[in-house]
């Protein structure tokens, strides 16, 4: 599996060539808790890094997700849309949310590696 990286927001990155697949750390996942509907930005769109690119539903409240990189949006996990449990479940698999083709690959150097955020969530 390749390496991932994290945003502050709590979303990993995977690059695959010139794309990234995109998600919800199991981190946050765990302390949002059972997530029952998921808003995601539509094929095409652009997402920008640090800018809203969709929402998460956990019990009536939505919470925002922040993209952690800037990139069309190439690729929606429509299994994820239709059953948000996966994201619970499955966060670093089945639970994807986008892929998208990287616009700035250097702003892959602003974010944090698998064992920075490990240290990072385990002293919250």
């Amino acid at each position: 599996m390749a390496q991932l990286k994290f945003s502050a927001g709590h979303v990993w990155v995977r690059v695959e060539g010139p794309d990234a697949v995109l998600g919800l750390s199991d981190y946050i996942q765990d302390q949002m808790g059972e997530i029952t509907s998921l808003e995601l930005p539509d094929i095409g769109d652009l997402i920008r890094a640090t800018r809203r690119m969709g929402k998460v539903e956990v019990e009536d409240v939505f919470s925002p997700i922040e993209a952690p990189i800037t990139g069309e949006v190439l690729e929606i996990n429509t299994e994820a849309v239709a059953n948000p449990d996966l994201v619970n479940s499955d966060p670093y698999s089945d639970g994807w949310l986008l892929r998208v083709r990287i616009e700035n690959p250097n702003e892959l150097e602003e974010l944090i590696s698998e064992e920075e955020y490990a240290d990072l969530t385990t002293e919250v």
